[in-house]
């Protein structure tokens, strides 16, 4: 067996970086939009519109059942048959953004629907107004409820930008085949990679640790 030799990688530093800082942005700018949209999708689906709920029900589902590699492909190779064309980049911001999505709405539908009625009664009862209702006794503890699994689905998506590959978007994956192909040294360049991931993975766990302890420290009620 050949000895590991991981000499050879090290002239790539600055391809190793590129390609971190491109699945970083890829996870961020898919996150934050796909949080926004999944907010959106569930907050609508409390408004009773059957049409409104019909479409976004459609949605999560059509997302939720098929493979995120599917998605990218429709959306980089068959929408521009349709006249919409996106670079390699945009197209995976895209497809992360509404796979993310349709996974916060479920996540954040649940937990308004775990926040109890009586509670929100009592919101009522003292004076608050419905927006107050809202922001304060609704979709604060529900955000605390589903804080954990907001986070795990974010993580999800930061490991799942590794498909943008498939279509030449030059993120970390894409930068270990590339190297790869240069230095054929296929075992030191994924056990490399791997470090990467777990490494970011590590640190994002930590930061959301420290935002959840900053943000939710009110007790809870017993």
């Amino acid at each position: 067996m050949a000895s590991l030799n991981f000499r050879p990688l090290w002239r790539y530093e600055d391809t190793f970086i590129e390609g971190i800082f491109v699945t970083l942005k890829l996870a961020l700018m898919a996150g934050a939009a796909g949080l926004l949209i999944g907010l959106v999708c569930a907050l609508l689906l409390g408004r009773g519109n059957r049409y409104v709920t019909f479409l976004i029900r459609a949605y999560i589902e059509v997302i939720r059942n098929t493979p995120p590699v599917l998605q990218i492909f429709i959306i980089f190779f068959i929408m521009p048959q349709i006249g919409l064309r996106l670079p390699p980049f945009e197209a995976s911001v895209v497809a992360l953004t509404l796979y993310f999505a349709a996974f916060v709405a479920e996540i954040v539908r649940s937990g308004l629907n775990s926040i109890p009625k009586a509670q929100i009664e009592a919101g009522h009862c003292l004076g608050l107004t419905s927006l107050q209702v809202f922001v304060h006794v609704v979709l604060l503890p529900a955000l605390r409820n589903i804080y954990p699994s907001l986070t795990s689905q974010f993580i999800l998506l930061l490991l799942g930008t590794s498909i943008a590959s498939f279509i030449s978007t030059e993120e970390l994956f894409h930068t270990a085949a590339y190297v790869d192909s240069r230095t054929f040294r296929s075992f030191e360049v994924y056990a490399l990679i791997s470090g990467i991931y777990v490494a970011m993975v590590m640190a994002f766990r930590l930061l959301f640790f420290v935002i959840g302890k900053l943000a939710f420290r009110w007790p809870i009620a017993r």
